[in-house]
C-alpha cells in the first residue's frame, strides 16, 4: 500500500473584514469560544495537513500571533498588497516549493467547513484531478461565481457579472475552496494573470489553465450551510447558529437529554456524557466536560469545570475555570466555584462562593458561605475536611483548614484552622436587654410628635 501524499494547507487570512466594524481582525471573531481562523486551522489538520501555511495582512500582525499560538508549526506568509486570491496563495510561494504533493486552499472566513470535506478534496487529486474545487448548490445564486462542467469534468468557473443569462440558471455554485496536485500547483498559480477589469490575480481561472493544458478539474458539493462564509456580524451569528444546531444534535444523539436544545450552547470543546440531562438556559464556554448521569439545572454558566458522573448544578450556578465538581457532588442555586475541588457526594447548596479551595467528601457548605481566598495581592487556599459541616453565612479567611468531621457555628469568620471532629465559633456573644425596644420606640414617637408640633 502506497503511503498517503504529503499534503500543503494555505489559509487565506488576509481578507480586511471592514464590515465587521471592529478592532478585531475579522478572523479572529470566534464562533463557539474559537476564533474562526482556530476552527479552519483544526480542520485542515484533522484532514491530514503535514504543513500549514497562512497567509495574513502586513496591517494585521495580531493573526500571525494568533495562528502561532493555535499551530506552532504553522508558517507564516505575508501578502502586502491585495491583488486577488491567486496572489494571495503565491505569498506561500516558499511553501508551495517544499514539494507537497497535494496543495489545499482553505479560508480563515469559512469556519464550518468539515475535516471530512477536505479529505473529498484530497481524494479528487488522489483520483487523478490536477485541480478539484468545493461547491454547493445555492437558494440564491445571485453573485456567486457558477461551476460549469461537462461530462462530469469542471470546464470552467465563470463569475456572475461574465455569466451569460443560460449560465446564470445555474444554480452549483463556487465556494471558493480548491485543492491542487503539488506537481501542478505552482505552475498553475504562476500562469494565472491580471487581465481582468480588477487588475487582479483569481484563483478560479486555475481550472480554465489546467483544463487548457489537458488537466482534470472535478467539482464535489457540499452543504451551502456548511460553506456560508463570514463578512459581518449578522453572517457571524448565522455561523454560530448553525453550528451549535450540529452540536446540540451530536449532544443529544450522543445520549445526553435537552430539554430546550434551543436555549443551550456549547463551545467547540464541550464533552457531554450519556444520561446528562440539561435544562434550559445553560451556556457551556471554553474547556468544559461534563460525565455520565450528571444534571444541569437552568440558567447556569459553566466555563473551564469538570462535573464527575451524577453531580447536579445550579439552577443558576456559575462555575469558573479550575472548577472541579466530584462524582454525586452537589453545587446548587446562586453558587460560584472557581479553582476549586468539591469532594465526591460533598453539598454546596446555595448561595455561596468558593474558591481556590479542597471541599472533602460529603462534607456540607450553608448558605452565605465564603471562602475568602484574596488579600488584594495574592490568593490562597482553603482546605475542608470530609464530612465537615460550615453553618450558614460563614466566612473562611485563607489560608485556613477546616479538619475532617469539623463543626463550624453559623455566622462565623474563621481565622484559624480547626482541628478534626473540632466545633469552632468565631462570632460576637448575643447578649439581651429587657424592655430595650419598647423604650426605644416610645422615645422615638415622642421625639417625632415633638418635631411635628414645632412645625
Amino acid at each position: 500500500m502506497q503511503p498517503a501524499r504529503s499534503c500543503l494547507a494555505i489559509v487565506l487570512a488576509a481578507g480586511e473584514g471592514t464590515r465587521m466594524q471592529s478592532r478585531t481582525p475579522k478572523v479572529l471573531h470566534p464562533v463557539a469560544g474559537l476564533s474562526m481562523l482556530g476552527h479552519v486551522l483544526s480542520s485542515v489538520s484533522q484532514a491530514g495537513a503535514d504543513a500549514v501555511a497562512v497567509v495574513i495582512s502586513s496591517e494585521r500582525p495580531e493573526v500571525g500571533a494568533e495562528t502561532l499560538k493555535l499551530l506552532p508549526s504553522a508558517r507564516i506568509a505575508t501578502q502586502h498588497e491585495r491583488r486577488g486570491t491567486a496572489h494571495a496563495v503565491l505569498a506561500a510561494r516558499e511553501a508551495l516549493k517544499a514539494g507537497h504533493g497535494e496543495i489545499l486552499v482553505a479560508f480563515a472566513d469559512t469556519p464550518l467547513v468539515r475535516p471530512e470535506t477536505f479529505m473529498a478534496l484530497r481524494g479528487a487529486l488522489a483520483g487523478g484531478a490536477a485541480v478539484a474545487v468545493l461547491g454547493f448548490e445555492a437558494r440564491d445564486p445571485n453573485g456567486y461565481g457558477r461551476l460549469v462542467e461537462h461530462d462530469g469534468k469542471l470546464e470552467a468557473i465563470i463569475e456572475h457579472k461574465d455569466a451569460t443569462s443560460a449560465q446564470r440558471k445555474i444554480k452549483l455554485c463556487n465556494a471558493g475552496l480548491m485543492a491542487l496536485a503539488g506537481e501542478h500547483a505552482l505552475a498553475i498559480l504562476e500562469a494565472i494573470d491580471d487581465e481582468n477589469g480588477q487588475r487582479e490575480f483569481y484563483l478560479t481561472d486555475a481550472v480554465a489553465i489546467a483544463r487548457s493544458r489537458g488537466l482534470d478539474a472535478v467539482v464535489l458539493k457540499a452543504p451551502e450551510s456548511e460553506v456560508q462564509g463570514v463578512n459581518d456580524r449578522v453572517q457571524l451569528a448565522a455561523v454560530e447558529a448553525e453550528f451549535q444546531r450540529h452540536k446540540r444534535n451530536a449532544v443529544m444523539l450522543g445520549g445526553a437529554t435537552l430539554i430546550a436544545p434551543e436555549t443551550v450552547f456549547f463551545s467547540v470543546d464541550t464533552e457531554i456524557g450519556r444520561d446528562v440531562v440539561i435544562e434550559p438556559n445553560v451556556i457551556f464556554g471554553p474547556g468544559v466536560r461534563v460525565a455520565d448521569g450528571a444534571l444541569i439545572h437552568a440558567f447556569s454558566h459553566l466555563e473551564g469545570a469538570t462535573i464527575g458522573e451524577g453531580a447536579n448544578v445550579g439552577p443558576f450556578a456559575r462555575l469558573r475555570p479550575g472548577a472541579k465538581l466530584a462524582d454525586k457532588s452537589k453545587v446548587g442555586n446562586f453558587v460560584e466555584v472557581k479553582a476549586a475541588d468539591i469532594g465526591p457526594g460533598a453539598k454546596v447548596n446555595h448561595l455561596t462562593y468558593i474558591g481556590d479551595a479542597t471541599i472533602g467528601a460529603a462534607a456540607n457548605i450553608g448558605a452565605g458561605t465564603i471562602t475568602c481566598n484574596y488579600d488584594g495581592f495574592t490568593k490562597s487556599k482553603t482546605t475542608i475536611g470530609a464530612n465537615a459541616f460550615v453553618g450558614s453565612n460563614s466566612s473562611l479567611v485563607a489560608p485556613v483548614t477546616i479538619g475532617e468531621g469539623a463543626y463550624i457555628g453559623s455566622g462565623s469568620v474563621i481565622t484559624s484552622d480547626v482541628a478534626p471532629d473540632a466545633l469552632a465559633i468565631g462570632r460576637g456573644r448575643q447578649f439581651g436587654k429587657e424592655g430595650w425596644a419598647k423604650t426605644f420606640r416610645a422615645e422615638a414617637m415622642a421625639r417625632k410628635a415633638a418635631k411635628k408640633a414645632a412645625e
